[in-house]
C-alpha cells in the first residue's frame, strides 16, 4: 500500500543541494511514520491501547507533514481500531470514513477495499447482531480480491471468521480463522496468529468441543509467550476459565481465572484483573 516518492526534477536541475536535502526530509518523514505505525499496531495487539493511540497519532501527524494520502489512510485505519478498542465508537467511525475518503481520493482500490472491511468489522464489534454480521461477512469476502498484501487478506479472513461466529456458523468460522492463521504464520506474525487460535477456541467452545477449545488456547498461549504478549496470554487464560466453566470444571476454571487476573494486575490493567477475579468468585484486590 506504500505510495511512491516524487522528486521535483526542475529543482534538482537548478539547486541539487537543496533538492537532495528536501528529498531526505521527506524520506525521513515517511520512514518515521511507517515505524510509528508498526509500533502502534503492535502495541494495540498487546492491549496497550493508550500507548497505541499515542504512537498512531504521531504516525498520522508525520503522514500529514509528508502529505501522503496512503499513509494517512493506513494510519487512520489503525487509529480507528485503537479508538474502537477504547470504546470510542463514534470517533472510530469517523476515522474509518476519513480513511476511506483518502483512499478514494487516491484512486487506490486496494486501500479503499481494506477501509470498507475495517469499517464493517468495527460496526460488527460495536453493534453485534445478525444484520451487522452478514454485512461484515459480505464485506470481507466481497473486497478480498481487491486486497494486495497478505496481512490485509488475513484481516479479511479474520473479519469473516468473527462474522460467521456471530451467526453461529462455527465450523465455517473456524475454517476462515485457519485461512487467516496460515497467512499470519507465513508472515511470522505470531501475535496475530495467536489471535486466530483464540478465535478458533471460541468457536469450538461455543459448539461444545471443549477439548478442542483447550488445545486451541494452548496454541494461542504458546505463540503469545513467544512474543511476550502479556495481554494475549492473560486473555487466553481468562477464556480458558470460561471454557472450563462451560465444561463443568469449576476448580480448573478458578485456577485459570486467577492466573489471568495475576497477569492483568502485573500489567496494570486493574479493571480486567478484577473482572477475572469476579469470574473466579474471588473478591477484587483492595
Amino acid at each position: 500500500m506504500k505510495k511512491g516518492l516524487f522528486a521535483i526534477a526542475a529543482a534538482a536541475l537548478l539547486l541539487p543541494g537543496c533538492a537532495t536535502r528536501d528529498r531526505g526530509d521527506v524520506f525521513d518523514l515517511r520512514r518515521h511514520a511507517e515505524g510509528q505505525l508498526e509500533l502502534g499496531n503492535r502495541a494495540a495487539s498487546r492491549g496497550e491501547h493508550g500507548a497505541a493511540l499515542a504512537l498512531l497519532d504521531d504516525a498520522m501527524r508525520l503522514a500529514v507533514l509528508a502529505d501522503d494520502g496512503g499513509l494517512k489512510a493506513r494510519a487512520g485505519l489503525s487509529r480507528a481500531g485503537a479508538l474502537m478498542s477504547m470504546g470510542l465508537a463514534e470517533e472510530a467511525k469517523a476515522g474509518w470514513e476519513a480513511a476511506l475518503g483518502e483512499a478514494l481520493l487516491l484512486g487506490d482500490e486496494a486501500l479503499a477495499a481494506l477501509a470498507r472491511v475495517h469499517a464493517a468489522r468495527g460496526r460488527l464489534l460495536a453493534l453485534g447482531g445478525e444484520a451487522e454480521a452478514r454485512a461484515a461477512a459480505a464485506a470481507a469476502s466481497g473486497e478480498r480480491a481487491r486486497l494486495r498484501d497478505p496481512l490485509s487478506v488475513a484481516f479479511s479472513w479474520s473479519t469473516e471468521a468473527l462474522a460467521l461466529g456471530e451467526l453461529g456458523l462455527f465450523a465455517q468460522a473456524e475454517a476462515a480463522a485457519m485461512r487467516s492463521l496460515a497467512l499470519h504464520e507465513r508472515a511470522f506474525r505470531h501475535d496475530l496468529a495467536a489471535f486466530d487460535w483464540f478465535m478458533a477456541a471460541s468457536f469450538r467452545s461455543r459448539s461444545g468441543d471443549f477439548e478442542g477449545a483447550r488445545q486451541a488456547l494452548a496454541s494461542s498461549i504458546a505463540l503469545d509467550r513467544r512474543v511476550e504478549n502479556s495481554w494475549g496470554i492473560a486473555s487466553s487464560w481468562r477464556a480458558l476459565g470460561d471454557v472450563e466453566t462451560r465444561a463443568g470444571s469449576p476448580v480448573a476454571a478458578r485456577a485459570a481465572y486467577l492466573r489471568a487476573a495475576a497477569i492483568f494486575r502485573a500489567m496494570g490493567h486493574d479493571a480486567a484483573a478484577d473482572g477475572a477475579l469476579a469470574r473466579a468468585g474471588a473478591p477484587p484486590a483492595e
